[in-house]
């Protein structure tokens, strides 16, 4: 149900569609009062909806903010602070679980608070798909799903059975099961309705732009369809889903002209590639994304929506495209009614938010793409900004070998049992997976015509390949299934794996013992090419240190090919039954081909029947009995969900605000420091701080899962803060892993982190540029806090862990006037006081005083990055879950 708004401007109308009439707030109408909006981004114009249809008394949106968004048109720079009420929150396993723990402990803290535990119920409709759980254990053969859910179900039993106490406990709260797709994929396929309409208060329908935030960062995907959509932090979703807005400054928009079309044989992933690397170099951090100009219309829809998915690698808020005539014919392909199709177009024009490739709004700055100058590519071996052409990649891998991985020489070894040996720039991973591609036909039909020729060779890929195909929807096995090219894929060992994240996340399983062995114990740089978004260190793998993102297609090509070290274009992939050398291009489709087969093969029947029961599971999920109850009965003793202490102690009134004094560093860190390094989503190492806990609960080490499954228990992520294997914390110089000093002694983080605890002595974070990169995870500020971290002192934040930091009660700050880590010789023997907290306003300077340990001090000035005057009141409050609750009991 939607709130009716003050409407002091007058604007609310009717629009009648196929025989309906629905109320909307009319952009037109508020032009003729507050100006001119022709030229306003499409993106900008939902928000300037928002503030229409949401004006309140006064209290948070009023005609004011109305009005400097129109205005943003004469000066479009960062503005004003705005509070923005998306129309609903979509979530995924691994950032649901520990929100939806939140949620049952702001029950129980509200009841002891006296309040009705009835407020802690979402107010926005919630969509949670598990996704993120499935690992490729199995792989190569026709069970390998089969035995990939098996286990799933079997390790992650206590998450399922608490997720499905949360979808009948709590309203507007839905679960799609394990199994069904990547929840990125699932909301541009199915959730999303481009136009989302409810009841007000007096029973009238109202129609308004669909717009989401979500608990991971690639929820930007969405924008591809025109609906306004990015990620944010899981405390922020928290409190969205509560009814509280986001508070955000009017962002710069940053528009992204295409002309052209790609040449043949080029991929969405070539252009998204393309686009990273572009947008990172002009820097968007922060900022709105929108792409505009005409070749924007020779985009499908799943290419528009690869670029969009991929806006957390170039930095943006969002990568936002209009709505045009390619959206209503992807809604109806995929099983749109026609009564939403309809409402979709009728709207859109209406409001001037249809998009006209001609057109050229107001924007902040502007770059410009011409798409026929595009070649395959892929990024990497650590960053997915770093994009490279394809026959460069061995020349940069030989070049890295030297230059990062220190290495005189490449080593080949033996592998123990095997008839083959392996070395570095060997390919160990070769994975299609995630929803960046597996969400678009074109690639994925692509890779299996590759498989198709590959196998009318006779052609196999190396023996030390692991392959896999994880899709994000069941809609892409239909038509892979139907065209032939699954049993194609399946004779490479491309086999289905699961309908999930997979590799891309972490998940890929482990590595044959004797390839993991050859490669540990030789210290070879092993390699792998996914289809995915991220390559950071340590993600993909343990094992693997080089990470390269590719299209489909050269996925499988290089699973043929085995090895980085070599240029796939001018190098044979093998030899086919007669002994003949096969080449790239020999296996290469046209885009004719692809056309065609996927005209043949994808029709709006296959997403009717894949989506019709989309929340009934199979029956390992209808198995799973729960009743729904007020507050949630804590399992003694569980290593999986556990009632979190955020909320101990806690009275209506909060604490004032106390300066930080005498603070040691538990960490100083380089740039690019991604929430991965700070907060893991894999395996669990067993001689860990976290491995120890959990064999400490008769948990065995076959048992551990990732930390990403253990999401739900605070004991055991707390302990997984800054444990990445690949973290280097300056303040042991040389050493790769979660270490840091105490006293001058070196132990893991954990374990320092506590030992301060128990002196009494808080604790800062030291860093260098786009600190906390990566996905939105909230256990990375969550993990910060319960360490006795009190403030994050950096050159630069990244937008989601900026605002999660503020929202656990954790000062970001940074460097100002060239000021670093470096210039001012912080080390870890220095003892920091931050000064002036309890008069902090948004985006003041403050001081921060350094001692010395010969008693000398000096003092530099940096920046509060608290930007707005709701995240002031949240940091006052501990935390924006601690605001919510008090405002919410009293």
């Amino acid at each position: 149900m939607t709130a009716i708004g003050k409407d002091t401007l007058k604007v609310r109308s009717t629009l009648s569609v196929g025989g309906t009439d629905y109320a909307y707030y009319s952009l037109a109408k508020a032009a003729e009062q507050l100006g001119d909006i022709s030229r306003l981004p499409n993106s900008m114009k939902v928000l300037l909806e928002n503030m229409l249809r949401f004006e309140d008394e006064g209290f948070t949106v009023g005609k004011e903010h109305a009005q400097a968004i129109v205005d943003w048109q004469k000066n479009p720079v960062t503005g004003n602070e705005i509070q923005y009420r998306p129309a609903r929150v979509l979530l995924q396993d691994f950032t649901g679980v520990p929100c939806v723990v939140d949620l049952a402990a702001m029950r129980d803290a509200i009841k002891k608070l006296g309040g009705d535990t009835a407020k802690i119920n979402p107010q926005v409709p919630v969509n949670l798909v598990i996704d993120h759980s499935v690992m490729v254990d199995e792989f190569g053969h026709p069970k390998a799903m089969e035995a990939n859910m098996a286990l799933e179900y079997e390790r992650n039993a206590e998450r399922y059975d608490f997720l499905k106490w949360g979808s009948k406990s709590f309203e507007n709260f839905s679960a799609v099961p394990p199994g069904t797709g990547i929840c990125h994929q699932v909301n541009l396929e199915h959730i999303a309705q481009g136009i989302w309409s409810s009841k007000d208060p007096n029973g009238e329908m109202v129609a308004y732009p669909d717009t989401c935030v979500g608990t991971d960062s690639h929820t930007t995907m969405i924008n591809g369809l025109g609906v306004l959509g990015w990620g944010v932090g899981g405390i922020e979703a928290e409190a969205a889903m509560l009814g509280q807005p986001i508070s955000m400054l009017i962002p710069e928009v940053v528009g992204f002209k295409l002309t052209g079309a790609m040449a043949e044989g080029v991929t969405a992933t070539d252009l998204v590639l393309t686009c990273v690397q572009m947008l990172r170099e002009v820097g968007v951090v922060g900022r709105f994304v929108e792409f505009y100009g005409p070749g924007v219309a020779n985009l499908t829809l799943a290419d528009r929506a690869t670029i969009a998915n991929m806006a957390p690698e170039y930095g943006a808020t969002c990568g936002f495209f209009g709505i045009d005539d390619k959206t209503i014919d992807y809604m109806r392909l995929t099983g749109r009614t026609e009564e939403n199709i309809a409402l979709v177009e009728a709207y859109a024009k209406e409001q001037g938010m249809w998009f006209d490739p001609e057109h050229e709004p107001v924007f902040s700055n502007t770059l410009e793409l011409d798409m026929t100058a595009v070649v395959p590519s892929l990024a990497g071996p650590k960053r997915p900004q770093d994009r490279v052409i394809l026959p460069e990649v061995d020349e940069l891998f030989n070049n890295d070998l030297a230059r990062i991985y220190k290495k005189a020489a490449p080593v080949r070894t033996a592998v123990e049992g095997k008839d083959h040996d392996i070395g570095d720039g060997d390919v160990v991973i070769a994975a299609i997976t995630s929803c960046t591609n597996t969400s678009n036909p074109d690639v994925l039909i692509a890779a299996g015509l590759v498989a198709k020729k590959a196998n009318e060779r006779g052609m196999k890929p190396k023996p030390w390949v692991k392959t896999s195909l994880a899709p994000g929807s069941q809609v892409v096995t239909d038509y892979l299934v139907k065209s032939g090219l699954q049993s194609d894929l399946d004779a490479l060992g491309f086999d289905l794996v699961g309908y999930g994240c997979t590799t891309c996340i972490g998940n890929s399983g482990p590595l044959a013992p004797p390839i993991s062995a050859a490669i540990n114990g030789n210290d070879i740089v092993a390699a792998s090419v996914l289809s995915g978004n991220r390559n950071f260190e340590g993600r993909v793998s343990q094992d693997v240190r080089a990470n390269f993102l590719a299209s489909p297609p050269l996925v499988v090509a290089y699973a043929l090919l085995g090895t980085v070290t070599k240029d796939i274009t001018t190098t044979p992939l093998g030899q086919d039954q007669d002994g003949n050398d096969v080449m790239l291009a020999d296996l290469w489709p046209t885009n004719a081909e692809i056309a065609e087969n996927r005209a043949a093969n994808i029709d709006r029947s296959m997403f009717v029947d894949r989506y019709a029961n989309v929340y009934d599971g199979d029956e390992h999920w209808q198995a799973i009995t729960v009743e729904p109850s007020d507050t949630y009965q804590w399992r003694a003793g569980s290593t999986y969900v556990a009632n979190p202490p955020y909320f101990d102690g806690m009275d209506m009134t909060p604490a004032p605000i106390e300066d930080i004094k005498g603070a040691k560093p538990l960490a100083i860190l380089g740039d690019s420091v991604t929430t991965d390094h700070i907060s893991p989503a894999g395996a669990i190492k067993e001689d860990s701080p976290a491995g120890e806990y959990l064999k400490g609960n008769q948990v065995p080490k076959k048992d551990f899962n990732s930390y990403g499954s253990r999401r739900g228990n605070h004991d055991v992520m707390m302990r997984g803060t800054f444990a990445n294997i690949r973290i280097k914390n300056e303040m042991v110089p040389g050493v790769e892993g979660g270490e840091t000093t105490y006293n001058g002694e070196q132990m893991p983080i954990y374990d320092a982190a506590m030992k301060h605890k128990a002196d009494g002595t808080p604790l800062i974070v030291v860093g260098g540029k786009e600190y906390g990169t990566g996905s939105s995870r909230d256990w990375a500020a969550k993990g910060t806090i319960l360490l006795g971290v009190r403030a994050v002192i950096v050159e630069s934040f990244e937008r989601i862990h900026r605002s999660n930091l503020v929202g656990m009660g954790v000062l970001p700050v940074q460097f100002k006037g060239g000021d670093t880590r470096e210039t001012l010789g912080l080390t870890s023997d220095d003892t920091f006081s931050i000064k002036g907290l309890g008069e902090l306003n948004p985006g003041q300077d403050i001081e921060i005083e350094v001692t010395r340990p010969d008693g000398t001090t000096f003092s530099f000035t940096a920046l509060c990055r608290i930007d707005t005057a709701n995240e002031m009141e949240y940091y006052r409050n501990g935390g924006i879950l601690h605001y919510v609750l008090r405002k919410l009991a009293a």
